[in-house]
C-alpha cells in the first residue's frame, strides 16, 4: 500500500509540474526519470546488498528488471529463475529495494521461448505456431491466463509477450525456427495475440507486442548483427500491431532492431524516428510504452556503440531502453546506462522535456498496474 500510494504522489507532483512553466524538475527529479527508462538484467538466483543490481535500483533508480532462466556468457543453465519458491523471494526482495516500483519482466511466450520451464516446476503452454496452427482461439485465452496466473505467483509484473509477427518466412532463424509466430495471415496472428493479452490481463500481467515494425520475413539474427528486411517485408505485417492498438489492448510495444529501408533509408527500427515516432505514435495511434528490444544486440550496439545507441533510441521516441546484459555481462550495466543518458541531457542532446515525457508513460503504466493489483 505504501507503494502504491507513493507512485501516486510522484505522478501528480510530475503532471502538476508539467503544466506549469514555472516549476522545473531539480536534479534528483531528472535523476528519478532518467532511471525509470532503464531496464536492465543481472546475475544471480538472489540479490543482497553487495549485487550491482541493487546498487542499480537504490543509486540510478532503474525502472525495470529483465529475468532469464540462462546464462549466455557463461554457457550456464544458472542465472535468475530455479523455481517457484526462490523466484518469489527474488523479485520480492527486488522491489524492496526500489522506492517506485519495478517492473520486473521475462520472456514467457510458450513453446521453445520460455524462462519458466517445466523442470523448475512451472505450467508450460504451447507454442504460438502450435495456437494458431489449433485454429482454437479459445486455446490462446487459457495459455495466457495460465502464463499470467503463473507469472503473477512469482512477482513478475510484465510478459514480453505476444509475438505478432508474421510467419512470411519459413528459415527465419528467430521466429519461423522458434514456431514463435501464430500464422502467415495477419488477421489470424492478431485475433490469437489478442486472446492470449485477454489471458494475461485477466491476471493482472502486462503484455508487450514484439517486434515492430515486424520481423517476420528476416533471413538473419539481428542478435548477431545487420539485419536487413527491405526486399521481404510487407506492410501487411504492421496489420496485427494496427489492429490490436485500435482494439485498445496494447500495453507496451517493442521495437525489432531490423533494417529497412522502405520506412527509413538510414537506420534500424530501434533507432529510427520515422518508425518509431512517425508511424508507431503518429500514424497508428499508439499512446502506450515503446521499450527497445535488448541494446546489446550487435545490430545496435555493433554498429552504433553504447552511447551513440542510447542518444538514437532515445531521440527516435523510445520509453525503456533494454539491456539483458546477458549477451555480454557487465556488473553495474543498469548505473552505466543511467549515466550515459544523464550526460546526453548535460550535453544538450536530449531534453529534459523529453526525458519527461517518457517518464510520464512510464508511471501512469505503474500506476495502473498497482491500481490493479490493489484490487485483487
Amino acid at each position: 500500500m505504501r507503494k502504491i500510494l507513493l507512485i501516486f504522489m510522484v505522478l501528480g507532483v510530475v503532471l502538476s509540474g508539467c503544466a506549469s512553466k514555472d516549476i522545473s524538475p531539480g536534479p534528483s527529479e531528472l535523476d528519478v526519470m532518467i532511471g525509470q527508462m532503464v531496464m536492465v538484467g543481472f546475475r544471480g538466483l538472489e540479490v543482497k546488498g553487495e549485487n550491482p543490481v541493487v546498487r542499480d535500483i537504490r543509486d540510478s533508480h532503474i525502472g525495470g528488471i529483465v529475468l532469464f532462466s540462462k546464462d549466455c556468457a557463461l554457457n550456464s543453465t544458472v542465472r535468475n529463475i530455479a523455481g517457484p519458491a526462490q523466484l518469489a523471494k527474488l523479485t520480492s526482495d527486488l522491489q524492496g529495494y526500489s522506492d517506485i516500483p519495478l517492473f520486473i519482466a521475462v520472456d514467457q511466450e510458450g513453446g521453445i521461448i520460455k524462462r519458466l520451464t517445466g523442470e523448475m516446476g512451472f505450467p508450460e503452454t504451447p507454442s504460438a505456431a502450435e495456437l494458431g496452427n489449433s485454429g482454437d482461439v479459445h486455446a490462446a485465452l487459457r495459455a495466457g491466463q495460465v502464463i499470467g496466473r503463473t507469472l503473477k505467483s512469482v512477482g513478475i509484473n510484465m510478459d514480453f509477450a505476444p509475438v505478432v509477427d508474421v510467419n512470411r518466412n519459413a528459415a527465419n532463424p528467430v521466429i519461423a525456427a522458434l514456431q514463435r509466430s501464430f500464422s502467415d495471415d495477419p488477421r489470424i496472428v492478431s485475433r490469437f495475440a489478442e486472446s492470449f493479452i485477454d489471458g494475461l490481463h485477466s491476471e493482472g500481467v502486462l503484455s508487450c507486442l514484439k517486434h515492430f515494425p515486424g520481423h517476420g520475413s528476416s533471413r538473419g539474427d539481428s542478435h548477431l548483427g545487420f539485419t536487413d528486411v527491405t526486399d521481404s517485408w510487407n506492410p501487411d505485417e504492421l496489420y496485427p500491431f494496427s489492429k490490436i492498438i485500435s482494439d485498445g489492448k496494447a500495453d507496451m510495444v517493442m521495437t525489432a532492431h531490423i533494417f529497412n529501408a522502405r520506412l527509413d533509408r538510414k537506420k534500424p527500427a530501434t533507432l529510427s524516428r520515422k518508425v518509431i515516432h512517425g508511424l508507431l505514435r503518429r500514424k497508428m495511434g499508439f499512446e502506450g510504452i515503446i521499450v527497445t528490444d535488448d541494446m546489446q544486440m550487435k545490430a545496435v550496439s555493433g554498429e552504433y556503440g553504447f552511447k551513440e545507441g542510447i542518444y538514437r533510441a532515445v531521440k527516435a521516441g523510445a520509453d525503456i531502453l533494454l539491456f539483458g546484459n546477458n549477451l555480454i555481462y557487465e556488473p553495474g550495466l543498469g548505473s552505466k546506462a543511467v549515466a550515459n543518458l544523464k550526460k546526453l541531457v548535460r550535453e544538450g542532446k536530449i531534453t529534459e522535456r523529453r526525458i519527461r515525457t517518457s517518464y510520464e508513460r512510464i508511471m501512469r503504466a505503474k500506476t495502473e498496474m498497482l491500481s490493479a493489483a490493489s484490487r485483487s
